[in-house]
């Protein structure tokens, strides 16, 4: 992992040995993109700054969270 996916807050994206991106969110794997999809994504991220790279990748997550997470008292 490098210093800029480091800085991308919750997301993390990891590029596999077959060309596919593993997107993960606190450390769980969200989402699995492949094929063109996969290079469209890592051709964006390249050009992205830090906030439109966070941006990409919540898009590419999809809706995951469906607003009935529990949060803890702590995190408030």
């Amino acid at each position: 992992m490098n210093n800029r996916e480091e800085n991308l807050s919750d997301f993390e994206y990891r590029k596999t040995g077959e060309g596919k991106v593993l997107l993960y969110w606190k450390g769980k794997l969200i989402k699995t993109l492949s094929g063109t999809a996969a290079a469209q994504f890592l051709d964006k991220m390249e050009q992205a700054d830090l906030e439109s790279a966070r941006l990409l990748i919540a898009k590419a997550t999809g809706n995951f969270k469906r607003g009935n997470e529990r949060h803890s008292p702590s995190s408030d």
